[in-house]
């Protein structure tokens, strides 16, 4: 089979296509180091970087049928166990580093977070045919870093905390970002401009007690989480009645 075979040339970029999922896990190792080494900015851009690789991956492997020409890794595997490092692992090492939990709580907390973040990834109902996580899809490096931004206290990173680790196991709907057809002309745009928000945020993040972005930093920042709350919120309880609220959200 020569080298320039349409088939070889789709198996080799499937198993690139592993690898490149698989480098997260590097990118977590590295924003962990830089979390010990008391380097938060850099922690905080490299869990960035592994979530841009996150959500590259996915269409990439959909769209050159990874599962067909690379079927000896499970990318969906591959996926979770980066996740896991990546998503919970390393935003709760920041967590305890920067010591953002009341100190009588923190044990406790984290170990919930753990073990409620596993329980998520096991499940066999994580995603609903039309995309929608059951639960909170254990987003920690995301929420880890708008504690950070905004100069959260000990209360309210325990309260928000508490309320997402105990939806991890509930059937609240929350959407894949990419996947959800349903109002993916706001969701994506909205989310691609709170990553990079986010990220700038994070260039400039130094530990502080007080929030240095400014109001529409501020605003994007908690807005996109309000967003996914309320559209998570319709789609758990009001998509398929006949209740008005949010009509004009057209449904998959």
């Amino acid at each position: 089979m020569s080298v320039f075979d349409s088939e070889a040339v789709s198996r080799r970029a499937g198993y690139v296509l592993h690898v490149m999922t698989a480098f997260g896990a590097v990118a977590g190792m590295i924003s962990l180091q830089a979390v010990i080494d008391g380097r938060y900015r850099d922690a905080l851009l490299w869990l960035l970087a592994a979530q841009i690789l996150d959500g590259l991956d996915g269409p990439i492997a959909r769209k050159i049928d990874v599962e067909f020409y690379a079927d000896r890794i499970d990318g969906h595997i591959l996926d979770l166990v980066v996740d896991y490092i990546t998503c919970v692992l390393v935003p709760l090492a920041l967590l305890v580093r920067l010591e953002l939990l009341p100190t009588h709580f923190e044990t406790v907390i984290v170990g919930a977070v753990f073990l409620f973040s596993a329980l998520w990834f096991a499940r066999t109902d994580l995603e609903t045919d039309d995309h929608w996580f059951n639960g909170f899809p254990a987003a920690w490096n995301l929420v880890v870093p708008t504690f950070l931004i905004m100069g959260s206290t000990r209360v309210e990173v325990l309260i928000v905390t508490i309320a997402l680790c105990i939806s991890q196991l509930t059937n609240l709907k929350f959407p894949h970002i990419v996947k959800v057809e349903s109002m993916r002309s706001v969701t994506l745009p909205f989310a691609v401009l709170y990553l990079g928000n986010l990220a700038w945020l994070s260039w400039d993040y130094v530990p502080t007690e007080q929030s240095h972005a400014n109001i529409f930093q501020a605003i994007v920042l908690i807005g996109f989480p309000l967003y996914i709350m309320l559209i998570s919120i319709w789609r758990t309880w009001f998509a398929h009645t006949h209740i008005p609220l949010l009509g004009w959200i057209q449904y998959d």
